[in-house]
């Protein structure tokens, strides 16, 4: 069993989740409650109970024995007893299950309750944390202290970039860097900004040095953050950040940094601090696809029909994909003839195909914006699609 509490789950780990394939692969969602008179009257333990019967009353369609069904959702019931889950709840518990094992998150998302049985894991629930919600990258950065953050709107979670890039200058430019001649110190200047005392050739010395370290930390960040496209924030004092823009390789570097030496910060101030600098990113971003999505409306660049846009999700072709919320599309998909049929309901030997879209989609470095109905660009349909080309 694993469990990650309240922080945003990493990428990487999502990623895991969606490649995994397995029969009989169950993923609930479930609300929990924090407030006290619900929770100490056990409620959520009762809907998860409620939920595990649903899920045995689901599994029995796929012909499984009464006795293989128990078998398989004991893990699931050992859930029930884990106080570690139900003593401090989160807003929104994530359960994944199959033959290889357990898996379950607990989130703050007030998650609406949900059960999924296909042959892989059903995320579309988690999608606003790597969408309009925000997937960025938090760098805290001195000359003597780094730490690399993947975030969004609801936390941080470490990265650990020291076993890729040196963390102190010294260990990048050697330990006969120049302090005699210079030194540069944080916090003595109005707005973070670091002041440099010395003369001359000392700050031109001194400046070369930092831009080394740079050079070899954004190696360490580009490894870490493996080809991704969110935004990348900085927090440092003020003189620091064009010195790292001009070591800087990754191709979406905020343009803008939080002031000052954040290695004294609390951590959740820090957060909050960067969601208050990047959240209109994602809020603009938003606008400005739909606004591209309108202009190109009745265009080949765009589409609501689901037989268009799940050959194009599979392809890479989907630039921006928007997702009306609890509309999920069931059916199937052949790759190699590209034909798409569609069922009125979930059965055992379909698909979601708004969840197969929005996570193609996403893996091909597509933006997915999870909307209510009601602020679809076309409403009443599942998703619609601003193409690439």
């Amino acid at each position: 069993m694993r469990t990650q509490i309240n922080h945003p789950l990493l990428y990487t780990e999502f990623e895991n989740l969606s490649d995994k394939r397995a029969l009989h692969s169950v993923s609930i969602y479930l609300p929990m409650d924090k407030k006290g008179k619900e929770q100490n009257e056990h409620l959520a333990q009762a809907r998860l109970k409620s939920t595990i019967k649903q899920v045995h009353k689901t599994l029995e369609t796929y012909a499984l024995s009464t006795q293989e069904i128990k078998e398989y959702l004991l893990p699931l019931e050992s859930l029930l007893t884990n106080l570690e889950i139900w003593r401090n709840p989160s807003d929104g518990l994530a359960i994944f299950l199959n033959k290889e094992g357990l898996h379950y998150y607990t989130f703050p998302i007030a998650f609406d309750t949900k059960i999924h049985v296909a042959n892989h894991f059903y995320l579309s629930p988690l999608l606003p944390l790597y969408s309009d919600q925000g997937l960025y990258y938090l760098l805290e950065l001195s000359q003597d202290y780094v730490k690399l953050y993947e975030a969004s709107k609801y936390g941080l979670k470490d990265l650990y970039i020291d076993d890729f890039a040196p963390e102190q200058l010294e260990k990048a430019v050697g330990f006969d860097f120049r302090p005699k001649f210079v030194q540069f110190r944080s916090g003595q200047a109005p707005h973070g900004a670091g002041i440099f005392h010395g003369h001359g050739d000392g700050k031109d010395d001194e400046k070369k040095e930092l831009i080394t370290f740079f050079r070899a930390l954004d190696k360490g960040v580009n490894k870490v953050i493996n080809g991704k496209n969110s935004p990348l924030l900085l927090a440092c004092v003020d003189s620091l950040f064009p010195l790292y823009k001009e070591a800087n390789s990754y191709n979406n570097l905020y343009e803008k940094h939080i002031p000052g030496d954040s290695q004294y910060t609390d951590k959740k101030e820090l957060h909050q601090a960067s969601w208050a600098l990047i959240a209109d990113y994602f809020e603009t971003k938003r606008k400005s696809k739909l606004k591209q999505f309108n202009d190109l409306y009745n265009t080949t660049k765009t589409s609501y029909v689901t037989e268009e846009i799940i050959p194009a999700a599979v392809n890479g072709k989907i630039d921006t994909l928007f997702l009306a919320k609890d509309m999920d599309i069931y059916g199937t998909y052949n790759k190699d003839s590209e034909h798409v049929n569609i069922n009125s309901t979930k059965e055992p030997q379909n698909v979601s195909l708004s969840h197969m879209a929005a996570l193609k989609t996403l893996r091909q470095k597509g933006n997915v914006f999870l909307m209510a109905p009601d602020e679809m660009p076309i409403k009443g349909a599942p998703f619609n699609a601003l193409f690439r080309y």
